[in-house]
């Protein structure tokens, strides 16, 4: 089919292959490229899925023969790319800079989107300072023989409390599948290592107050049934799937950004391309002022020398990442012959 142009905020985009499927199971009803795009771009022209990305280097999941097709992960912008596309400079754990996505406009979103961008994977930086992150992100992923009843409860009931007592206020979205996320804002005071510590710290402390449904093991075999809380997600280069932001799943659903409120009756599976728009429209954004305020972490980082001076010191890292300091040794527990040897 011919290309359309489209009209985003009186930035020409294109738009190519409109009917293209890429949600099978949904076909040309609710299921075609169209229907991603013009999703994106009434979320994008609404400020719903630009209060996450804005002035933030921007990872894209990309389908573009459809969800069950090839996965593309692209962390670096296209070297071809029309004017109004700008890119920023990040840092990888190995040192290696590149030039990532730098979300300016409804149209940059739009644009992506017609690339097959299914999600957009935001860092938890601003393009000003790449090093300095300005959001604590809690990961709540269910393990198996769980999923997103047990992830409720925990948040609810184990990590809300703990932000309350902080002084914290979280903002909680669906993941679009089984689990949930948190958002903290925080002051971009600190690093990454000192920020993934502070996650640590919340993590342990949300585990204890879990009545064992949650979980903080890096390796799977200790984790059981339990809700796994990723602190790895606070490392460098490591992101989640942006509030309002669809996901590959046979239904196109999103992870939609909630109240507590909603969050006791939600069923994931209602947050979707075709149902997200008109949610909105009826009681707008609950991460609109995600970056009104935000906060401190020394108390989480009080927390975490506490612990390591009660020998809970650092957690290991996902296994691309150099040696980190501090960090224990990389070896599975059932695999760890010193261990084994105690």
């Amino acid at each position: 089919m011919t290309a359309e142009l489209l009209d985003i905020d009186g930035i020409e985009v294109r738009l190519s292959n409109p009917d293209k499927i890429y949600y099978p199971a949904l076909g040309s009803k609710g299921g075609t490229k169209r229907h991603l795009v013009d999703y994106y771009r009434t979320v994008a022209e609404r400020g719903a899925i630009l209060t996450v990305l804005l002035d933030r280097p921007t990872n894209l999941q990309r389908f573009p023969d459809g969800v069950e097709g090839e996965e593309i992960y692209q962390k670096r912008v296209p070297a071809r790319r029309p004017h109004h596309v700008e890119s920023c400079t990040v840092t990888f754990p190995s040192g290696r800079t590149a030039e990532a996505l730098r979300v300016k406009s409804a149209a940059d979103v739009v644009w992506a989107a017609n690339l097959g961008t299914v999600t957009f994977h935001p860092w938890p930086v601003v393009c000003r300072d790449t090093d300095r992150p300005d959001e604590l992100r809690v990961d709540l992923d269910p393990q198996p023989g769980t999923g997103f009843a047990e992830a409720r409860v925990v948040a609810r009931d184990a990590l809300l409390p703990v932000l309350n007592e902080l002084g914290y206020e979280g903002f909680v979205k669906t993941s679009g599948g089984r689990g949930l996320h948190v958002t903290i804002p925080i002051e971009p005071k600190w690093d990454f290592i000192e920020v993934r510590r502070a996650g640590i710290a919340l993590a342990r402390e949300v585990v204890r107050r879990s009545e064992d449904l949650a979980t903080a093991a890096w390796w799977k075999e200790e984790r059981g049934k339990r809700i796994f809380l990723d602190y790895n997600q606070n490392a460098r280069d490591r992101t989640v799937a942006s509030a309002n932001a669809a996901r590959k799943t046979p239904i196109a659903t999103v992870s939609a950004p909630l109240t507590w409120d909603e969050l006791d009756d939600a069923d994931a599976d209602d947050f979707t391309i075709a149902t997200v728009p008109a949610l909105l429209s009826e009681r707008g954004d609950p991460h609109a002022d995600l970056h009104k305020t935000s906060y401190s972490i020394q108390t989480l980082l009080d927390w975490f020398a506490r612990d390591e001076e009660q020998g809970e010191g650092e957690l290991p890292y996902p296994p691309n990442y150099p040696k980190m300091p501090g960090e224990p040794k990389r070896v599975q527990p059932s695999r760890d012959r010193d261990r084994l040897r105690d």
